[in-house]
């Protein structure tokens, strides 16, 4: 017999397990991390693969069916193909995907691909290699590109490129991006600028709205016209070019929050269970698993955090208080 969905109070049906593998990252975009001083959790103290199988397997028998492995930046976690193989293999995982700032695909799309992986997010907000370099203070442009052509000819079936929407920074990148992704039968992803990063440089000012970049390329390129939402749990809103060349998503977390369709949860780099985001409170799954805990009881705390999922994040209220964690540290 299933089991019973994991369903939160307000009736949301959650099947989508989101995993940080690291809090460590490769370069040090200025709206996620500073350029020094970064504190990092003692690697003692981030799961291992095994745990997280464990942890994903009970997850599944729960009703989970759709992974994404983040980090931090998660191909810097050594071995990962070799995780990335494990999940591949669980039976009822419909959806394996991975986030990462492709600074290291030249290296290891091949492996990926090879383990099981078939769907890449690749973090890129300009082509420019000036701007890329102000933003991520590492001048890796020619590797993230380089590491997107390989993926495409090795046969990754949908490369999304996700693109943070800062105002006064990245309008000159909003059209150039948009053609590379038509040129390239990828999709780009404006994500608007969300109170994650950790120096507190976050201000409601500083967000380019979707709305904004959607006049911008119907102006510049052709009309977007609104696809109908075949998920309506996904973050993305979806439009397509009416000359038939390609789509546009945007994840319009402060103009447009999703939270009453979330499906979602995140465990983190050093297990903890979080049911948002922007949660203020988390679940300790690793010193359950470290303790000698059942499955059973690892799921209960599984329903328990899930049974406890607020509303929504209140970003356009004066009730909003940002989590206690950057966004490196609780996994994108």
């Amino acid at each position: 017999m299933p089991a019973a969905p994991l369903v939160d109070s307000f009736g949301r049906v959650h099947d989508n397990l989101r995993i940080s593998v690291t809090d460590r990252c490769n370069i040090r975009c200025f709206y996620c991390m500073p350029e020094t001083g970064v504190t990092f959790v003692d690697r003692s103290e981030i799961l291992d693969f095994e745990e997280i199988e464990r942890f994903v397997r009970i997850a599944v028998s729960l009703g989970i069916t759709k992974l994404r492995v983040t980090g931090g930046e998660p191909l810097v976690r050594r071995d990962l193909p070799v995780l990335i193989r494990r999940l591949a293999a669980i039976p009822g995982i419909r959806d394996l995907a991975l986030t990462t700032n492709g600074v290291l695909l030249p290296e290891l799309a091949g492996p990926l691909y090879e383990a099981g992986l078939r769907r890449l997010n690749v973090h890129i907000d300009t082509l420019d290699r000036e701007r890329f370099f102000r933003i991520t203070r590492r001048d890796d442009l020619p590797k993230v590109l380089a590491g997107l052509d390989l993926a495409k000819r090795l046969g990754y079936s949908r490369i999304k490129l996700n693109a943070v929407a800062v105002k006064d920074l990245v309008e000159p990148d909003i059209v150039p991006l948009a053609r590379y992704a038509r040129e390239n039968d990828f999709e780009v992803r404006y994500i608007e600028f969300m109170p994650l990063d950790a120096q507190n440089l976050w201000d409601r000012s500083k967000v380019l709205l979707a709305g904004d970049i959607i006049e911008t390329l119907s102006r510049e390129i052709a009309p977007l016209v609104p696809i109908p939402d075949p998920d309506p749990r996904a973050p993305a809103t979806e439009y397509a070019f009416a000359d038939g060349i390609g789509t546009v998503g945007f994840i319009a977390s402060v103009s447009r929050p999703f939270c009453l369709n979330c499906n979602r949860i995140r465990l983190t780099a050093d297990g903890k269970l979080r049911y948002c985001l922007f949660a203020i409170e988390e679940d300790d799954v690793k010193v359950l698993m470290r303790n000698g805990a059942s499955d059973d009881e690892i799921a209960a705390l599984v329903r328990r955090n899930i049974a406890g999922k607020w509303e929504g994040h209140e970003i356009n209220s004066t009730k909003f208080v940002a989590p206690p964690r950057p966004m490196y540290s609780i996994g994108g």
